[in-house]
């Protein structure tokens, strides 16, 4: 029986079919946006699910032994869903703001006469099943498996994701909401993608801070959170903190507590805050208006250089773009664990900084040349002005290579005053990778748009495997020169540096031989 025209469930059926058609996530041969995956896809994806079902099999038969009420597995099981927690949110976040700003048909929705209510219920509906889809697609397996040899217990992985998915969306949602009424439409946008981009870095980071740290604050750390679920704590097995925990693992009561609280909280943000939500739609088609013109005489100034003119250019660029700022620097939390590295330890894992920052280095490299040279707003107009293309073109590399040289200055000075050679060698490395990255893009890159920076790995696989090679061949001979400044390189090691260093000038000359041609 279909649902009726207009209703919840008419509008949430139109929203997964929009996400089905999205899933493909590119076009066909004729330049038409696909319509659904194709079938290699689909086989492919229904082959991972096996081998997820026979993955999940082996390990449920060897968990059988174990009980839930164990207050280790209370607290595996609770760092787990803090885990997947972490990233619900984040992907709530961003979907959040795709339904708020980036869909093109909720004006058409807000004028025609469905209720706003029924509107924002099935926009929360999709940023829950955004939210808990990659969770059940690998987890369901578990309870499937459970379910087969007779521990239904397993089958709390659903009402358990589910339900963590509904206060993710909500807690999502409502943030968005309130940033609108806090900073206006155009500000939300650009926080609400950065928040949701930290959400995700944020247990990366974490993670590093405590296998970074001493064995001694490593055991401590490991007797606290032992103590916590001990039966005199305060924080016992019994308390509420662990209650999804206890609902994943199937207790009833947990995951009865769980559901009524996610349908409770889900029901209430529906109801009482739809009405901000068209407010804030109507806020984000409003704030498009012209900038405020500029008070007094305008003064020309024409004292720089090309090379000088096109590289601030590029930088003020950047600069008024916070959302594609936010991406290209999100990289840069994970440089993070290396400086702490390079400024914490007496003694200095040399070779892991080296090759650590190499790949980063090259990796944010790449990024803002292809910002700068494949992502120009505006290239017919620079063919056709009298300037020189050559000179745009290295003014351009120039504006991607030197802030990723800047930013990465102070960890390598400091580590030339504490290991002069082994500080010489990662210099050397560094900036050999970054400008490799920029050279790839330099020849190989393929004029593209700024919108498309996150799925800038999908333009040309030849320049993407090029980039890898260039940060792999120097990562590798910034590892083996690294320890050759600590114990004398065996002929085994003298061999693979002469092997990484030939394999980066052959990416080089190979990315010179298929450069594009040039207007």
């Amino acid at each position: 029986m279909s649902a009726a025209p207009g209703s919840v469930g008419w509008l949430l059926r139109h929203e997964l079919r929009m996400a089905w058609y999205n899933a493909a996530g590119g076009k066909d041969k004729g330049g038409a946006a696909r319509r659904r995956p194709g079938n290699s896809t689909i086989g492919l994806m229904v082959l991972v699910w096996l081998v997820l079902h026979v993955v999940a099999w082996i390990a449920v038969r060897s968990l059988a032994g174990l009980g839930s009420g164990d207050p280790r597995i209370l607290l595996l099981v609770s760092a787990v869903l803090l885990v997947v927690l972490t990233f619900m949110l984040s992907t709530a976040i961003k979907s959040s703001v795709l339904v708020m700003f980036e869909r093109s048909d909720l004006d058409l929705l807000l004028s025609s006469p469905l209720p706003s209510r029924s509107i924002f219920t099935v926009r929360l509906l999709r940023v829950t099943l955004a939210a808990a889809a990659l969770y059940l697609v690998l987890l369901a397996p578990f309870a499937h498996a459970g379910l087969a040899l007779g521990q239904w217990r397993w089958i709390g992985i659903y009402p358990g994701v589910l339900a963590l998915a509904v206060l993710c969306a909500c807690a999502a949602m409502l943030l968005t909401l309130g940033l609108v009424r806090m900073l206006g439409a155009r500000r939300t946008r650009v926080v609400g993608q950065i928040l949701g981009a930290l959400a995700g870095a944020f247990l990366f980071l974490v993670s590093q801070a405590f296998s970074l740290s001493s064995r001694d604050a490593q055991g401590q750390a490991r007797e606290f959170a032992i103590a916590l679920v001990r039966q005199d704590s305060v924080l016992a097995a019994d308390s509420l903190l662990w209650m999804p925990a206890r609902a994943v693992l199937g207790e009833p009561v947990a995951m009865l507590v769980m559901v009524l609280l996610a349908c409770a909280v889900f029901m209430l943000t529906a109801r009482f805050t739809h009405r901000y939500f068209a407010h804030g739609l109507q806020q984000a088609a409003s704030s498009g208006r012209a900038p405020a013109a500029v008070k007094g005489t305008l003064r020309h100034r024409f004292g720089r250089s090309l090379f000088q003119t096109v590289v601030i250019k590029e930088w003020r660029l950047t600069a008024r773009d916070p959302q594609l700022v936010s991406q290209v620097l999100l990289q840069l939390l994970y440089l993070l664990p290396l400086a702490f590295l390079v400024f914490r330890n007496a003694e200095l894992q040399v070779q892991a900084i080296g090759a650590g920052l190499v790949l980063l280095c090259s990796s944010l490299g790449g990024a803002l040349a292809w910002i700068a040279l494949s992502a120009e707003d505006a290239p017919d107009l620079l063919a056709a002005s009298p300037a020189s293309a050559h000179t745009v073109r290295r003014a351009k590399l120039a504006a991607a290579v030197m802030p990723v040289l800047a930013l990465v200055a102070a960890p390598l000075l400091w580590l030339v005053w504490r290991s002069p050679l082994a500080g010489l060698v990662t210099c050397v490395t560094v900036s050999c990778a970054v400008f490799g990255a920029g050279l790839v893009v330099f020849w190989c890159g393929r004029p593209a748009q700024r919108s498309n920076f996150k799925v800038r790995g999908k333009g040309g696989f030849v320049m993407n495997m090029l980039e890898l090679g260039n940060s792999l061949a120097w990562a590798a001979l910034a590892w083996l020169l690294g320890g050759a400044t600590v114990a004398p390189m065996s002929g085994l090691a003298m061999l693979g540096a002469a092997g990484a260093l030939f394999g980066a000038l052959l990416v080089l000359l190979a990315a010179w031989l298929m450069r594009r041609p040039r207007v």
